[in-house]
């Protein structure tokens, strides 16, 4: 049987998490970091990168309600204890696992395998609050819609 989710077992704190990845992004080359949080609590990380197209911000949101969601399944099928559980422990596995896929986006750009914004781009602003990513999604939702 599957266990829960990579980093379900982390006392990592949230804050602690966030702060590896603003180094990271800082060491890489990222300029005015900062974090977007809701009453204290980290929820994602803002970022300028140079681009092709010259200085882009960059908006990486956490998913910590999907997160909360996944660890009550595994709970629920019986692959993890109840104290995995909850969104206070989410928020810390959340976190844990932007850190981890950060820190392997970031090695790809050490090998040379892709560039910064390459790995980056969907988190790339197209407008205030939206990312690239979201922005091509309402556009594919408009095309099926239109078909």
């Amino acid at each position: 049987m599957a266990k829960g989710i990579l980093n379900y077992t982390t006392t990592i704190g949230p804050m602690k998490s966030a702060t590896e990845c603003i180094g990271m992004l800082a060491e890489h080359g990222a300029t005015d970091i900062g974090l977007t949080s809701d009453r204290g609590t980290p929820t994602g990380i803002m970022f300028r990168i140079g681009t092709a197209w010259g200085p882009q911000q960059f908006t990486m949101p956490v998913n910590v309600k999907g997160v909360e969601t996944a660890l009550d399944k595994a709970y629920r099928r019986g692959a993890i204890q109840k104290r995995f559980t909850g969104a206070e422990h989410a928020s810390r596995v959340a976190w844990r696992v932007v850190k981890d896929w950060l820190e392997v986006q970031l090695a790809l750009v050490e090998a040379g395998v892709a560039d910064l914004t390459e790995v980056m781009i969907g988190y790339m602003n197209t407008e205030p609050g939206k990312t690239l990513y979201q922005s091509v999604a309402e556009q594919q939702l408009a095309i099926e819609a239109g078909r």
